[in-house]
């Protein structure tokens, strides 16, 4: 019998999805687990199992039932103490448990980023009940962003334009926030020229920079991602040398997503997420390494040889529009017709308003082009409810 590596994934979704592909595609046992059945990396994953991933006493005792070499997170919203007390019953965590820890919210990530580390970031405060956002908005000065301390994909943001917006904005975040906690960020709003994530791989030879993934956000998702972005060398520099300082801090091995704001003559920290980051799917089509392919070799200790883009690309998410229990993506052959284009279905059992269901990838000579291939492509799908 084949002896192998084992992998145990604590998210499941499109990320996820491609993270176990890559794995098994170098012979690695995987398992997806997820809080709903039918997510996307259960589909190709070697078991799946649906758990509370909150439930300390659930994810111990999946933990110890599979015995996986690694503990992958893919999400947030994890029992992060539960996976504190396996990492020091000698569990390996990706890349570590206080990493996880650090960045289920947005407050340590945050407090660690400005306060420990000094790197540059908007002014912010935080705030537990609805008055006291009210004064942080306030102090911060209209317009302000608005977040819940913990979601995924953006869900939860808004920006809060004036005295007016106070209770839509906290109604969004409450709304949005994947734990009942009525904690938010209040962050003064940059005038940024555009935002980058600056996919950074900590790998045991050292760290690895891939080429900046620009993109544009609504409501804190993204709807468009295109690589390479154009920077000043001087961007560059300093956009490592943030990108540098946070993930050192956070250690261990993988593939980070550090999101930075580029201002005229500045550059921002704004998030960073420890795995995979949805924006750089478009490397799907753009680098000789995905971010996923990445990811795998990184935390398996493998070679990671110069990562270069091949051809300039760009993604475009779909999302829906409606709640669907039975749905099919029409389009799909027409979208495909897209000179240099890929789709990916994803695959999720059901349909909810602003969920990504697929995405387009689209690549070519410049990125105008591809961006624009893009976008002909994603014309061209549809959800269509059953």
């Amino acid at each position: 019998m084949y002896a192998t590596k084992k992998i145990m994934l604590l998210g499941s979704g499109e990320l996820g999805k491609e993270v176990i592909i890559e794995a098994q595609r170098l012979g690695i046992e995987t398992v997806a687990v997820d809080r709903y059945e039918g997510a996307p990396a259960m589909h190709v994953a070697d078991r799946s199992y649906v758990i509370d991933m909150l439930d300390r006493a659930a994810v111990r005792e999946l933990a110890l039932r599979e015995k996986p070499d690694l503990i992958v997170p893919e999400i947030e919203a994890i029992a992060t103490a539960e996976l504190l007390a396996l990492e020091e019953e000698g569990f390996r965590v990706i890349p570590t448990a206080r990493a996880a820890r650090l960045t289920m919210d947005r407050e340590g990530i945050r407090r660690l980023a400005a306060e420990t580390l000094g790197l540059p970031t908007a002014k912010f405060q935080f705030a537990d009940t609805f008055e006291e956002f009210g004064a942080a908005a306030r102090e911060i000065g209209f317009p302000c962003v608005v977040k819940p301390l913990m979601s995924s994909s953006g869900k939860g943001q808004s920006v809060c334009r004036n005295e007016e917006g106070l209770e839509r904005s906290w109604a969004i975040a409450m709304e949005g926030g994947r734990v009942q906690q009525a904690r938010v960020i209040v962050e003064e709003f940059i005038t940024f020229e555009s935002e980058i994530t600056l996919l950074t791989v900590r790998t045991e030879s050292g760290t690895l920079f891939c080429e900046p993934i620009g993109h544009i956000q609504q409501d804190g998702d993204y709807i468009e991602s295109w690589q390479p972005h154009p920077m000043s060398e001087a961007q560059i520099a300093e956009a490592k040398r943030i990108a540098g300082v946070i993930t050192d801090s956070l250690g261990g091995l993988g593939l980070f997503g550090v999101e930075l704001f580029l201002a005229k003559d500045k550059v921002y920290f704004s998030e960073v997420s420890p795995r995979p980051h949805d924006t750089g799917l478009v490397t799907l089509v753009s680098q000789n390494l995905s971010e996923f392919a990445l990811h795998v070799r990184a935390i398996l200790g493998f070679p990671i040889p110069e990562i270069v883009v091949v051809s300039p690309g760009a993604s475009r998410p779909l999302k829906a529009e409606a709640e669907f229990a039975s749905y099919r993506v029409e389009g799909v052959g027409d979208a495909l017709s897209v000179p240099m284009t890929q789709v990916r279905i994803f695959g999720k059992p059901v349909t909810k308003p602003g969920r990504r269901m697929a995405v387009t990838l689209s690549s070519a000579d410049s990125v105008e082009e591809a961006r624009a291939r893009a976008k002909q492509a994603l014309d061209k799908l549809r959800i269509i409810g059953e």
